[in-house]
């Protein structure tokens, strides 16, 4: 018998235009899944290995009807305005990013009648965390419990952790199967590199592949010893893919330990460019001054730890920009 959507697991994935969503569908789809997409965009670099993607705007709740006759396994809410220190840090979208990612998320668990039998995972951040327990580069450990007493140190992170809230009184109240992740930093090919929301490897990635073939120099935000941990997509979708099929409820980190400072990044990447490259600090926001995941739990429920260290993950995403920009001069 042909396989089609009625007789193979179907997943529909929210912001499958995006980074991480892209990346999910493409995986999905491999696994054999029958995969809708919904965004207000097409993937931006490549065509969507979606069955059906569905150009639609997920603030809107009359659409959510729509989903019911599917009879949909699994809901995969990626769907979010947000984007790296340019756009979250700098105070002039916050209106924009609290009333859309909110409206989503209410739209999603709101209507969770219109997907009766799946598992909802919800795609939080690492920026739920407090800012008072990330200030000192040197060290941080962001344990999951570490997230109360709240204060995160933008809108972004106040709107996922009360999405988290959401996505937990759905479980509670109503039975629904969840999943949430607090992602640390993905980042990748495919993924925005341009614009004011493009997130720091990407960013300068993007800087030193537009050096001279010599070198030269580049601005970097900030003092440059702010430390980050960043995690490379393929990891980050194969822990959701294990917590997916898990039964574990509670928010869990999706990231990486092996936390580096901006400056040290930069100098990766000129080694992988086989480029001079001279750094120029200036002012620009750069968030709190330390964010790390802490992995022991997640190795704990799934027995996950990342495959890819930074420096492999930062070869491929320079090849993929060096490429791209070479197409586009």
């Amino acid at each position: 018998m042909t396989e089609t959507k009625y007789n193979r697991k179907k997943a529909l994935v929210f912001g499958a235009g995006g980074f991480i969503g892209s990346h999910m569908v493409n995986q999905l789809r491999k696994e054999g899944y029958w995969v809708m997409g919904v965004d207000i965009k097409h993937p931006e670099f490549s065509p969507s290995q979606a069955n059906f993607f569905w150009i639609n705007d997920l603030t809107d709740p009359t659409i959510y009807r729509f989903f019911k006759s599917y009879d949909f396994d699994e809901v995969y809410q990626f769907a979010a305005n947000m984007g790296g220190a340019g756009f979250v840090f700098v105070g002039r979208n916050d209106f924009e990013i609290l009333t859309n990612n909110v409206a989503i998320n209410v739209n999603t668990v709101a209507n969770y009648g219109m997907y009766p039998r799946a598992k909802i995972f919800f795609a939080s951040s690492a920026c739920v965390y407090p800012q008072e327990i990330q200030q000192d580069a040197s060290h941080v450990s962001l344990v999951e419990s570490s997230a109360y007493p709240a204060n995160p140190d933008s809108d972004y992170g106040w709107e996922k952790l009360f999405s988290e809230h959401l996505y937990q009184a759905l479980a509670r109240n109503k039975g629904v199967k969840i999943a949430i992740a607090r992602y640390h930093n993905i980042f990748g090919p495919e993924g925005d590199y341009q614009s004011e929301r493009a997130k720091a490897p990407a960013a300068l990635c993007r800087k030193i592949a537009q050096l001279p073939e010599p070198g030269g120099e580049i601005e970097v935000w900030g003092d440059g010893k702010q430390t980050r941990s960043f995690l490379f997509i393929d990891d980050c979708i194969e822990a959701t893919r294990l917590l997916m099929k898990s039964d574990y409820q509670e928010p869990l980190n999706i990231g990486s330990e092996e936390m580096v400072s901006i400056d040290e990044m930069v100098n990766m990447i000129a080694k992988i460019s086989f480029k001079d490259v001279r750094i120029k600090h200036v002012d620009g926001p750069t968030g709190v001054k330390a964010r790390n995941s802490e992995n022991s739990l997640i190795k704990k429920v799934l027995g996950w730890q990342p495959k890819y260290c930074l420096f492999e993950g930062l070869d491929i995403l320079y090849d993929w920009i060096d490429r791209n920009e070479n197409i586009v001069t």
